[in-house]
């Protein structure tokens, strides 16, 4: 390469706006990087070359360089950082340049770096002409983008259009023409061939041949051994499997051995194998002639791919010519078959059609039809087998001297006739007992020989054919076919037939008359029985209406008109046994007592007791509904019987109600009486075998509510019967406990799995009896609620708690306080807490009340307005137990719940391992993260609960494994920022 020095530039800027003008009306990447270089080496006396690069690669739009760079050097040159103010040496003598971010460099012929104003000079139009490039080129990826889709859809639709010739009616010659046609849509094929190989004949096949130049071509369709045309292209192509491309010069480099042409020298030669599984099953080949006229690799590529679906397209075509074929011999033969097996189907036929004849018969044996529709259809049947347009039957009277005539069609007229027996040609067919077939001839025999008497004939058929009617040996008439032309006569098959159908006849008229005789019989008999049946009907009514009223006295009150005490067991029993065996049904007896009726009776008279037990009675009635019962047991004893108990809890409610209704003031002798009942509750369930075991069960529950202090409900549980005494003494201890303080808490901790901190305490409440010691909620909570001491006792307990969190070092640690319904249901239980709290000293925000499920059904709207007076003073919520209850999930998202905790039988339930569990577990832990809700699991007793709850996610637990209730808090003093965070937590 010539160098030169650098120099100033001598190109003043309106000619750097004209280069501009000149750029802009440039029509390509190279218009505009020729008119760069031609005023940069104006502008600064240096040959130069722009050079660009894209994602293909580098590419010298335009250049006046001596030399032409190298790979390498354009490789170095796409990697040219941009710069602004200097050129940089690349090669020696070559020094270069990009300016801004476009793919653009200027590469200048220089033993030095052109001086800075050189640079400064031409950046401008640098920048410019990088711009330019880069659109152009932009435009030249679209233009190959859009040529590659035309390209892509051309394809498309050849092997589409291939795929409906394989498909198509049309023959073999004519669908190879429409391939030729589809491939020249493709490229340039106007010489254009297709040649199969059979490897097992090891021969080609040319079933397409078109050639301007070729006036010889090969014998189309013919096999030509593959030796006779050993080292032709035709035979590298199909021996070499891969395809071949270019001239006769070009040819003859790329295959092994020598070339023996064949045909008319060509300018360009293409052929491709078709390929499947790696065999060579033909070829395609394309030619050209013309000197202007090449084929490309992407021609080659083309065909390629054109080829195995033409391949598959003749295979198709082949597979259904020789399909077609095989079905025109196999039909040949099948037509041969046919016709040996027609007669045999029309035996068939006839046997078939006898044997459907005799089944039609048979049926008309039973059917319900008149007499006159059997015989039509008879008739009919008979036809389907031979000729009877003339038909009748005869049949002999019991006395066997009327020939009675039920059916006779002659010449189209149908009558019904009878006559003595005589001598005719039907007396002859039932004398003899054997069938008569003959015409004019033989019945004039039978006249000449005195067998029949010729004058009791009438018109003379041409052909007549009679069988006898048989039942168990009895000749009992006849069945007749005749016929009065010479066209219609009948023959030995045609008297076969009739046979058959005679014994069939003669089975269904017997069978007939006798359902008649038995009908007539039965009819008589029924019109008797209804007779008596009448006269049974009434005299039973009678006796029904004295045992309904005899019933009725038995089973009810005179005096209330209510179920007796008998009638209850009774009901009581079906009850009982129902639930045995079907052990998930339950149901409740209520025993009500009237409060104080010895008074009433002794003051105001029996008259007065007796309205107001008849007061009581229709009240009662109006609480329940069927199938429910009231019933009177005795006195002023009264019973609720609830078939299908709705609960407990709905029970109770039912009472209460009733408790009330019954309440309500009534007039009696003239004084208003405000009566009161009390009511024992028992629910019956599978451990009931009798009526007496529930009534008595119910008894005792009826006493301890007179005991508590009547006009109250009490529910029976096992320990009432043994403790009533221990019941009422223990009353009094709890009064006595509530007075001096023996009500305290325990406190169990609750702690985060990962660092095993304690983050917060339930308070659970024990009593410190003075002789029996510590004693759990279990042993006196029942009766605690029944004495209506509850209440005070939580308090208490609360107290107790809240002052024993307050004095805590930790501040950062909550404390949970279980909260009954009957807390909830008070409207001043968030301001009686509050104040609690705020006495104590105690933060609300370290506070968390425990519901459960079943606190909220009483009234939600006013549990839920509760505890959001209580989340607005800080005081969170916690949803207790959860998972047991009745529809858990609606809470969550309705009541402002900080934390839940599942209950200890979900996770006692991991130990098996049961997948049902796992399940529910992992569900309740996604929802709660869902809705931002803390969890915690209760009743962590083994190690493998505690691995099962930290490997789904649970970050918080309590249980005997993590510890015991103790009578102090665990006030270990740790760091615990997320805990402090985490008692903090509310939903939004």
């Amino acid at each position: 390469m010539s160098r030169s020095l650098p120099i100033t530039p001598r190109i003043p800027d309106p000619q750097a706006g004209a280069c501009a003008i000149r750029m802009g009306e440039a029509s390509d990447a190279t218009q505009v990087a020729r008119v760069l270089v031609e005023w940069v080496e104006q502008a600064c006396a240096h040959r130069g070359a722009l050079v660009a690069w894209s994602a293909r690669g580098a590419e010298v739009l335009a250049s006046t360089l001596a030399e032409a760079p190298d790979a390498a050097l354009l490789q170095r040159l796409g990697g040219l950082a941009p710069d602004a103010r200097a050129f940089r040496p690349v090669a020696a003598g070559l020094h270069a340049v990009r300016v801004g971010q476009a793919p653009v460099v200027l590469l200048l012929e220089a033993a030095e770096a052109p001086p800075t104003h050189v640079l400064e000079s031409i950046a401008p139009s640098l920048r410019l002409a990088g711009t330019h490039v880069m659109r152009w080129m932009e435009l030249a990826s679209l233009r190959d983008s859009h040529q590659q889709l035309e390209r892509s859809e051309n394809l498309q639709r050849a092997l589409f259009a291939i795929s409906d010739l394989a498909g198509s009616d049309l023959d073999m010659p004519r669908m190879l023409r429409g391939i030729h046609a589809i491939v020249s849509t493709l490229m340039y094929a106007e010489n254009f061939f297709i040649v199969l190989h059979d490897e097992a004949r090891d021969s080609l096949r040319f079933i397409y041949f078109a050639d301007v130049a070729d006036d010889d071509g090969p014998d189309i369709g013919a096999h030509i051994p593959m030796e006779s045309r050993r080292h032709s292209m035709t035979w590298h192509l199909v021996t070499g499997g891969r395809a071949l491309m270019g001239s006769t010069e070009e040819l003859l480099t790329q295959v092994d051995g020598p070339v023996v042409m064949v045909g008319p020298d060509s300018v360009d030669w293409l052929g491709v194998p078709m390929l499947r599984d790696g065999h060579v099953y033909g070829a395609l080949v394309v030619q050209s002639y013309r000197e202007g006229v090449r084929f490309s690799a992407e021609d080659r590529a083309l065909l390629e791919f054109v080829g195995s679906h033409i391949l598959t397209a003749l295979e198709r075509k082949q597979s259904k010519d020789e399909l077609e074929e095989l079905v025109r011999e196999r039909t040949m033969e099948l037509a041969q078959a046919n016709f040996g097996l027609q007669q045999e189907v029309l035996e068939r036929q006839r046997a078939e059609r006898l044997q459907a004849a005799l089944f039609h018969i048979a049926q008309l044996a039973t059917a319900d039809i008149d007499e006159s529709d059997f015989y039509e259809r008879l008739h009919e049947v008979v036809g389907e087998l031979l000729n009877a347009e003339n038909f009748f039957i005869a049949l002999l009277s019991d006395d066997r001297r009327i020939l009675a005539f039920p059916y006779y069609v002659d010449a189209g007229v149908r009558r019904v006739v009878s006559r003595e027996v005589g001598r005719g040609l039907s007396e002859y067919v039932l004398r003899t007992g054997e069938p008569l077939l003959g015409g004019r001839e033989r019945i004039n025999e039978l006249a000449r020989a005195g067998e029949i008497d010729a004058a009791r004939i009438g018109r003379p058929a041409e052909c007549w054919l009679g069988v006898p009617l048989r039942v168990d040996d009895e000749v009992i008439g006849l069945v007749v076919v005749q016929s009065y032309t010479e066209s219609v006569g009948y023959g030995p098959a045609d008297q076969e037939l009739l046979g058959f159908a005679a014994m069939q006849i003669a089975s269904s008229i017997h069978r007939r008359r006798s359902a008649v005789s038995l009908q007539h019989a039965y009819a008589d008999l029924e019109r008797r029985v209804e007779d008596r049946t009448r006269e049974l009907r009434e005299q039973m009514l009678q006796r029904e209406h004295m045992q309904q009223q005899l019933q009725h006295q038995v089973m009810h009150d005179a005096l209330t008109g209510l179920p007796n005490r008998r009638y209850l067991r009774e009901r009581l029993d079906g009850v009982l046994a129902r639930i045995e065996h079907e052990p998930w049904r339950r149901c409740a007896l209520l025993y009500l007592d009237v409060d104080r009726f010895k008074v009433i009776n002794d003051s105001l008279g029996h008259l007065a007791g007796d309205e107001l037990l008849r007061e009581i009675a229709v009240r009662l009635q109006q609480c329940v509904s069927p199938p429910d019962l009231v019933a009177r047991l005795s006195g002023d004893e009264f019973a609720v019987l609830l078939e299908a108990s709705p609960g407990a809890d709905a029970v109770q409610a039912l009472a209460r109600e009733m408790l009330e209704v019954l309440a309500r003031p009534l007039q009696a002798a003239g004084r208003e009486l405000e009566p009161s009942v009390s009511i024992g509750i028992a629910i019956g369930d599978s451990t009931y075998p009798t009526a007496d075991d529930l009534l008595r069960d119910a008894d005792l529950a009826l006493y301890r509510a007179k005991d508590l202090g009547r006009k109250r409900c009490v529910m029976f549980d096992e320990t009432l019967a043994r403790s009533a005494v221990d019941v009422l003494a223990m009353e009094g201890e709890l009064r006595r406990a509530l007075q001096v303080g023996e009500f305290l808490p325990h406190f169990q901790p609750i702690l985060r799995f990962g660092s095993g901190e304690v983050v917060g305490h339930e308070a659970l409440l024990r009593w410190n009896h003075p002789r029996r010691g510590l004693l759990v909620p279990g042993e006196f909570l029942r009766v605690a609620h029944e004495s209506g001491h509850i209440e005070a006792i939580d308090w208490q307990l609360f107290e107790a708690a809240c002052v024993a969190a307050a004095r805590m070092r930790r501040q950062d640690t909550f404390l949970t306080l279980n909260v009954s319904a009957l807390h909830l249901r008070h409207s001043d239980f968030g301001q009686r807490l509050l104040r609690l709290v705020e006495r104590v000293g105690l933060e609300p925000s370290r506070l968390v009340i425990e519901v459960t499920e079943g606190s909220l059904l009483d009234d939600p709207e006013h549990v839920r307005s509760t505890l959001e007076s209580l989340r607005a003073i800080g005081v969170g919520a916690a949803l207790d137990d959860f998972g047991t209850g009745y529809s858990s999930l609606s809470y969550l998202h309705s009541l402002p719940l900080r934390m839940l905790k599942i209950d200890r039988a979900f996770v006692q339930a991991l130990d098996g391992g049961t997948r049902a569990t796992t399940t529910v577990v992992a569900a309740i832990l996604a929802l709660a993260r869902a809705l931002d809700i803390r969890v915690i699991a209760e009743g962590i007793e083994t190690p493998e609960q505690k691995e099962a709850l930290i490997g789904m996610g649970c970050e918080f637990g309590q249980g005997y494994l993590l510890g015991r209730p103790a009578p102090q808090l665990r006030d270990d003093a740790q760091d615990l920022p997320a805990i402090a965070t985490f008692a903090g937590t509310t939903r939004a």
